[in-house]
């Protein structure tokens, strides 16, 4: 609007003007427009998004030790259909891989004692109780990961007795995950030290 344009407005109408704009825009908050509105006019006036012009690219660092390597050769030309041999000459055009995470699956050691009868007096003997079958049947990487999803992940016995069958087919009660995190706890200094060796 120009200047001509305000000077053919009444008095009432410069008034009402006047008023109108100094008006908060009218918000979800601040009228009864729905919230969804707001939204859409944040969205028109907002910048698009993506890299920005003169941004360097990046992308995903391929492996140089790769654990296997296939491959994938073309056995027929596409335009005669003449075979094409191994011996033939060959260049990468591209490399893309595939990463997958091992089957983890629980290392379950059992340790027998056998009883022999002494082939001279005839005593039955039996073998000592190893030391691995002494205390907890849980091992160190075991206690480490129950100790790591309840104490940083923050999961209840519940969902820690939940991710331990789900994640490596392991039963454990939940009193039998309390006496574990008990054990791995005096392990560890009071505050934040490193752990007791």
């Amino acid at each position: 609007m120009g200047r001509s344009d305000l000077e053919r407005l009444s008095r009432e109408e410069l008034i009402e003007l006047v008023l109108r704009m100094q008006r908060p825009e009218k918000t979800s908050r601040t009228s009864s427009k729905p919230p969804a509105t707001d939204r859409k006019e944040r969205r028109a006036q907002a910048k698009p998004g993506g890299a920005k012009p003169g941004h360097e690219g990046h992308s995903r660092v391929m492996s140089e030790d790769p654990n296997a390597v296939v491959a994938h050769r073309p056995d027929r030309c596409a335009c005669c259909g003449g075979g094409l041999h191994g011996d033939l000459p060959a260049e990468v055009v591209s490399v893309s891989e595939r990463i997958e995470l091992p089957e983890v699956a629980p290392v379950v050691t059992q340790h027998q004692r056998l009883a022999v009868r002494c082939p001279t007096c005839g005593a039955r003997v039996i073998a000592p109780v190893p030391e691995a079958a002494r205390g907890t049947p849980f091992g160190p990487r075991l206690h480490a990961v129950a100790t790591y999803l309840k104490t940083f992940q923050a999961l209840s016995y519940e969902r820690l007795q939940a991710a331990l069958s789900d994640l490596f087919g392991l039963t454990l009660s939940q009193g039998g995950l309390m006496n574990l995190l008990q054990r791995a706890q005096k392990r560890f200094r009071s505050g934040r030290d490193e752990a007791v060796s």
